[in-house]
């Protein structure tokens, strides 16, 4: 499974009115360290495929979210979770970061 194309459009709809948590990737084609992690968040999405939603975000394509959540650098992954932030990671890390994170909000709140 791969993530889900995120826009502008459908943000609220995919991330904000989702039932399971989200991790949102917003990236760049130009940006490199997102090239680095984009095979984590891939392998997250098919891993977590029924527990938690995993979506990447162009941020050239889709200014307002980009702006809406104060994106500066990206790699930026935010984990939503009833429609709020409820962690941030700036920068490539691993991809075992990038699953503690997620995991640490699968459990009911």
């Amino acid at each position: 499974m791969h993530p889900i194309e995120l826009t502008d459009a459908n943000f609220e709809a995919e991330v904000l009115k989702s039932d399971k948590p989200v991790l949102v990737d917003f990236w760049a084609v130009w940006c490199g360290p997102c090239k680095m992690i984009a095979p984590f968040v891939e392998e997250l999405a098919g891993e977590y495929e029924g527990k938690a939603k995993v979506g990447k975000l162009d941020v050239d394509n889709n200014p307002n979210t980009s702006t809406t959540y104060g994106i500066r650098s990206i790699p930026t992954i935010l984990i939503f979770r009833d429609g709020k932030i409820v962690d941030q990671i700036v920068g490539a890390v691993s991809k075992q970061t990038l699953a503690q994170k997620l995991e640490a909000h699968l459990q009911p709140a």
